[in-house]
């Protein structure tokens, strides 16, 4: 049995489609959680019973949290002291993450008191942030292998004891190059590392069977609004096109930053031309939001606060149904797009190269169908869910072989 770990269920649109194809390929497994989700972003049956399956972690009673500490060298023996004495004196960030590590092994020996006895081939902890402390010391307790997936948020704004998660990882799946780099120079062995790219289910998206607008071009971006995605870049590149494009821009996506955009956009006296939907699109609703578009453009930057997007899977949607796109040089998004063959790539933070690229796309029609074309092959290649996934699956596979051989 593989047990999943995650700060929020399936609140994730990736969680869901990535345990819908666990689900597929009967690989079984159990969704544990810190917290609930607010929002699952998905109409499916399938992921609505996941979530209604999902182990809730929290919330947790002082009570319960200091009985299980108190039992701990009772239920678990000589791996209770070992990962206590880790999350005291290993190597963590600062002092405010090692006295978190304390309170996630206490909250660590509470969770895996719940498992022992349960078959667990394996601890995976989808993020490495707080709840995949609290994974490795579950893992650690009950003496079974660990391994996590790294993202974004989670190995730079909300690292915590990750040298130490490097360390006891079975195994550590890099969601690109960029993150195989990074787990390297963290001193990962590299015979640890897999790549598996977080994919789609292409099957699901289709380029539109209608022609191209002969209207102004359409310009659609989507995601929540937070600074990593760079909005407001895209927002001052439309600035630009003013008296050179004849153009619309729809951004769909909800999140802290709505209000500031669209002040922004007011500034600007863009209110006729950029247009903020206020609300999150479901992935069902996906395919045809990218109908709507001639372009898309996701400007992701690297956020003040250390966050920035892996690689987001917005863009995989957009390319799968045949939109041309534009983003920048970060992370593992060059992977996904190669510059000048399956979308165009700007340098972050850059409003001026963004609405040149824009500019480029939208006075070459042919050039928009190439990229098209070229961009939905590729993620039908290389980010098939159905496939890119198979490195980790394998793992998993072994894993509960290694299980029942013991």
């Amino acid at each position: 049995m593989i047990h999943y770990i995650t700060s929020n269920g399936v609140g994730n649109a990736w969680v869901g489609n990535e345990l819908s194809q666990l689900s597929q390929r009967n690989i079984p497994f159990v969704l544990h959680s810190l917290h609930g989700p607010q929002q699952t972003y998905f109409k499916s049956p399938a992921v609505n019973e996941i979530n209604q399956k999902t182990k809730f972690i929290y919330p947790i009673s002082p009570v319960k949290l200091m009985a299980a500490v108190c039992s701990g060298p009772f239920v678990f023996g000589q791996h209770f002291w070992f990962a206590l004495l880790n999350s005291f004196f290993g190597r963590k960030e600062s002092f405010s993450v090692r006295l978190k590590s304390i309170l996630h092994f206490a909250v660590a020996c509470v969770w895996a008191k719940s498992l022992k006895g349960k078959p667990v081939s394996l601890i995976h902890s989808q993020w490495v942030n707080s709840c995949g402390t609290v994974a490795m010391y579950g893992a650690w307790l009950l003496d079974k292998p660990f391994s996590f997936t790294g993202h974004a948020a989670d190995l730079f704004r909300e690292r915590c004891a990750l040298k130490d998660k490097i360390v006891r990882a079975d195994f550590i799946v890099c969601i690109s190059s960029f993150h195989r780099d990074f787990y390297i120079e963290e001193g990962a062995d590299p015979d640890k590392l897999i790549i598996a790219y977080c994919g789609i289910d292409t099957s699901l998206f289709k380029p539109p069977t209608s022609e191209t607008s002969e209207g102004p071009v359409r310009i659609i971006s989507s995601a929540r609004l937070v600074e990593k995605k760079g909005l407001g870049y895209l927002i001052d590149a439309c600035q630009q096109l003013v008296g050179h494009e004849t153009f619309t821009c729809t951004i769909a996506g909800s999140g802290p930053l709505l209000s500031e955009l669209r002040e922004h956009i007011d500034k600007l006296g863009l209110s006729e031309l950029v247009f903020l939907t206020g609300k999150p699109i479901l992935q069902e609703e996906i395919p045809e939001f990218m109908a709507s578009g001639d372009i898309y453009c996701l400007p992701c930057v690297w956020a003040d606060d250390g966050d920035v997007d892996g690689v987001p899977q917005m863009l995989m949607e957009a390319m799968a149904c045949g939109v041309p796109v534009i983003s920048t040089q970060l992370a593992g998004i060059p992977d996904l797009i190669e510059h000048e063959r399956s979308g165009l790539l700007v340098e972050p933070s850059n409003a001026t190269s963004l609405a040149q690229a824009i500019t480029r796309l939208a006075d070459d029609r042919g050039l928009r169908e190439q990229l098209a074309a070229q961009g939905r092959e590729k993620v039908l290649n290389s980010f098939d869910i159905a496939h890119c996934l198979e490195p980790l699956f394998e793992k998993y596979r072994q894993a509960i072989a290694r299980g029942s051989a013991q």
